[in-house]
């Protein structure tokens, strides 16, 4: 009885044995059979199973090497709505790879092949084909995501047509290859870490009317083709652009320019005023300007706000700026400008901020000492008798000591949009 058991016992185990032989994954059991020759003898030793149990008794000799199939691949077969799609696909995840910083979890949306839901990424249909889906424009405004470099990635992308990425963290240069982009129209590419000189890659882009590079470190001279460009919006302010003002600037037709916050020298042209005859904004300010204000300042009949403070401007004020009806803010702050402060131009109705600090007018008539009172004209480090905060007598006559002269002075008198009414000087 116990002889049966036994056998039993070990009938099992051979099961189990060979089940598990059968069975095993990417594994090769080997089986030592009892005897010298490890293959010959009848018997099956258990002790690498931790059977302490060995009889002659006959078990199914397994396999010595069980060759299994490789597991196989699972890789996404990526689908695309449109072949075009699928071309910009690798550029973008070639892009992605370079990012550097992405604080905002922007481009975890970037997988997968539904491109127009990445965040960030618009599509329509290219106006070469009005059934085709592609990539038309791209608004990273915000994102703050950082990367060295926008070559490879913007010039990769041939349907294009906006490209926004304000507030970010870009650096590098831009790649010429944008001017063969056919449908690039807006480019903003403000407030990042770009620098070297102006790209040039834009000059040419007949198709090009929005172009803001503000807020970087571009340097250099600015060509003066691109006033002249088919642009209806120009923003270079806020980089270190160091130039004399062209004189063709006054054949733009632009109509939003700013130049403020850079290194532009030299006179204002005369021409600039007539060309920018329908800007509601006119920025000058914070470069190093130099000369006197011509009377044509009052052909900006459209203007609301016209600032040139912080420059080393000279002259009088011309009384050609009564024409300014629309103005809301006046501003020439920190220059060198002298004489009265023409009462016309405190009659202007709309005024909120009339700034004319840190010059040397000498002379404010009754008008603009009301709207001293409001707070709406600031006179403050001037040379005003009887106001106060007002340079110091020295500081004064040193300045007319050494007074300065501007050509045409007749001119400064002239109204253009009205009659010519002189204003009386007023008494030593």
């Amino acid at each position: 009885m116990r002889s049966i058991s036994t056998k039993i016992y070990i009938l099992f185990a051979c099961l189990i044995v060979n089940t598990i032989a059968q069975n095993t994954n990417r594994k090769t059991i080997e089986f030592v059979i009892g005897g010298k020759d490890r293959g010959l003898s009848k018997g099956c030793n258990l002790k690498d199973l931790n059977i302490p149990i060995t009889l002659p008794v006959p078990c199914p000799k397994p396999k010595t090497s069980i060759p299994l199939p490789p597991l196989p691949l699972v890789q996404e077969l990526l689908q695309f709505a449109d072949q075009r799609l699928a071309v910009v696909y690798p550029v973008i995840q070639n892009f992605k790879s370079i990012i550097t910083s992405d604080p905002l979890g922007i481009t975890k949306t970037w997988a997968g092949s539904d491109i127009c839901n990445y965040k960030g990424f618009y599509c329509e249909s290219p106006p070469d084909n009005k059934t085709a889906i592609a990539v038309a424009s791209i608004d990273f405004n915000g994102f703050q995501l950082a990367a060295p470099s926008l070559d490879g990635f913007l010039d990769q992308l041939p349907d294009i047509a906006l490209f926004h990425a304000n507030s970010n963290n870009f650096a590098g240069p831009i790649s010429p290859n944008i001017a063969k982009l056919p449908y690039l129209y807006e480019l903003d590419i403000s407030n990042n870490q770009f620098s070297g000189p102006f790209p040039t890659a834009v000059l040419g882009m007949d198709h090009l009317e929005f172009l803001d590079i503000r807020f970087n470190y571009f340097s250099g001279s600015v060509p003066p083709q691109i006033f002249t460009q088919n642009l209806d919006f120009l923003f270079i302010n806020n980089n270190n652009f160091m130039m004399k003002l062209p004189d063709n600037i006054g054949n733009t037709h632009i109509l939003f320019l700013t130049l403020a916050n850079n290194k532009f020298i030299g006179p204002i042209p005369r021409n600039i005023f007539r060309a920018f005859s329908e800007l509601t904004e006119v920025l000058l300010l914070n470069n190093q300007l130099t000369g006197c204000l011509p009377y044509e300042i009052g052909f900006l009949k459209e203007a609301i706000v016209f600032d040139a403070g912080n420059n080393q401007l000279t002259g009088p004020l011309p009384f050609s700026l009564a024409c300014l009806e629309r103005v809301e803010q006046l501003n020439f702050a920190n220059n060198l400008l002298f004489g009265m402060v023409p009462e016309v131009l405190c009659e202007l109705g709309n005024l909120v901020n009339f700034s004319l600090s840190n010059n040397y007018f000498t002379h404010v008539g009754p008008l603009c000492r009301f709207l001293i009172e409001k707070g709406v004209l600031d006179v403050r480090k001037n040379c005003i008798p009887g106001l106060p905060f007002q340079r110091s007598v020295a500081e004064c006559a040193e300045f007319f000591a050494h007074p300065g002269f501007c050509p045409h002075m007749w001119s400064y008198t002239y109204i253009p949009c009205k009659p010519y009414i002189p204003e009386m000087a007023p008494s030593p």
